[in-house]
């Protein structure tokens, strides 16, 4: 038998520290996984979003989407090329796995790629936060939460401190909280922190005021995942899973049971990661389309989705032209999406009755607002874009 070396035995036995120490922490999983995917349900702890014994189906429509083809643009630095491909191409090329397009009530088109079905579940990443959204207005209408003008120490009375207790609910909602947080996917930031984070709560407690509330915008998941906090306090012993579900995912009808992402203490990753089909993401649209209700059901007041959804000129955020609001995009016109990393997006617009629902592995090379606004115009429109489409 082989006598072992002792300085191998040390070199072994601190392999073996360091991998303990790497796989109970969250840079483990940032270097063991990467960057975040929509698949990432499989590698966190979930809850079932439940749905009921009954679905809703929309009717197929004998409309057709308005081109065969499109010929675009992409500039890459000063290089400018030209493409003319068929609506299918576009799709496909551009990392999409669900394109949804919904008219008045009717299936236009429903298509599914690379190797993604109807039945596949896809991380939203921040259309989470619209839908998180609606729950504080569903949550407002049940007395869980009295305002959007409560100050947020009111269910989290521990973040008493450094100027936390002056932010209020509706700034959390409009990105105006003044929390230092910086929007990136990398080692060791806020964002990474959140996503990959064992201990949420404990994650939040790092965080720090930079601005005064109602002064700034500053687009940040840590706004919405004290939000998440602020609502799972509100609720007590209802998880905000069971919430969605008894609340959204039963009363829709929707067709699927989804899941929601969790941290390892059982809290919901309230910024992102409820992991749905985009045929019942598409039920979220259509309830706002309907102001709230569905089938004669109001789910959540009108006034919230008013509210939601009002388009104020004063506060667009430069130098876009949208306007954030209630974690939703709001545009001039009255169209308004959702916008999830890897370019999961509902866009509604309530003028032409129309819903679009687009989930992909990536944004690709594409503009989905301004390819969002095309179809719903039904015109060709040349836009300030890098990626312009005519």
């Amino acid at each position: 038998m082989k006598k072992i070396n002792p300085n191998e035995l040390l070199k072994i036995g601190i392999v073996l520290l360091i991998f303990s120490v790497l796989s109970s922490c969250k840079m483990s999983r940032f270097i063991f996984y990467g960057k975040a995917d929509i698949d990432d349900y499989k590698i966190f702890k979930t809850r079932n979003i439940e749905n009921s014994n009954k679905q809703f189906f929309f009717k197929k429509s004998k409309e057709i989407i308005p081109f065969d083809t499109l010929e675009y643009s992409i500039k890459d630095g000063d290089k400018k090329y030209d493409f003319k491909k068929t609506f299918e191409e576009i799709l496909k090329e551009n990392e999409t796995t669900s394109f949804i397009v919904i008219r008045n009530d009717s299936l236009i088109l429903e298509k599914y790629f690379n190797d993604y079905s109807k039945a596949t579940l896809v991380n939203s990443f921040s259309t989470s936060k619209s839908i998180l959204s609606l729950l504080i207005g569903i949550a407002i209408d049940d007395g869980y939460i009295k305002s959007v003008e409560e100050p947020i120490t009111n269910y989290i009375p521990e973040f008493k401190k450094d100027g936390f207790d002056k932010i209020k609910i509706r700034n959390l909602l409009q990105m105006t909280s003044g929390i230092k947080f910086k929007e990136i996917y990398g080692p060791f930031t806020d964002a990474a922190n959140l996503y990959y984070g064992r201990n949420i709560i404990r994650e939040l407690g790092k965080l720090e005021i930079l601005y005064s509330p109602d002064t700034k915008f500053n687009y940040s998941s840590g706004d919405s995942q004290i939000m998440g906090l602020v609502l799972s306090r509100a609720l007590k012993d209802i998880s905000l899973s069971e919430y969605l579900s008894n609340k959204v995912w039963k009363p829709l009808e929707m067709e699927f049971t989804a899941n929601w992402s969790l941290d390892d203490k059982g809290l919901e990753r309230a910024f992102c990661c409820i992991n749905a089909t985009a045929i019942d993401f598409a039920k979220i649209g259509r309830l706002y389309l309907n102001k709230g209700s569905w089938n004669e059901n109001q789910i959540v007041s009108e006034k919230w989705i008013e509210q939601t959804t009002k388009y104020d000129e004063s506060k667009k955020i430069n130098p876009e032209k949208y306007y954030y609001n209630y974690n939703w995009y709001i545009n001039p016109n009255g169209t308004y999406y959702t916008q999830g990393y890897k370019g999961q997006h509902i866009y509604i617009d309530s003028k032409n009755q129309l819903i679009i629902v687009r989930l992909g592995k990536d944004f690709g090379k594409m503009e989905w607002a301004t390819f969002f606004q095309e179809l719903s115009n039904k015109y060709e429109i040349n836009t300030g874009y890098n990626n312009g489409y005519k």
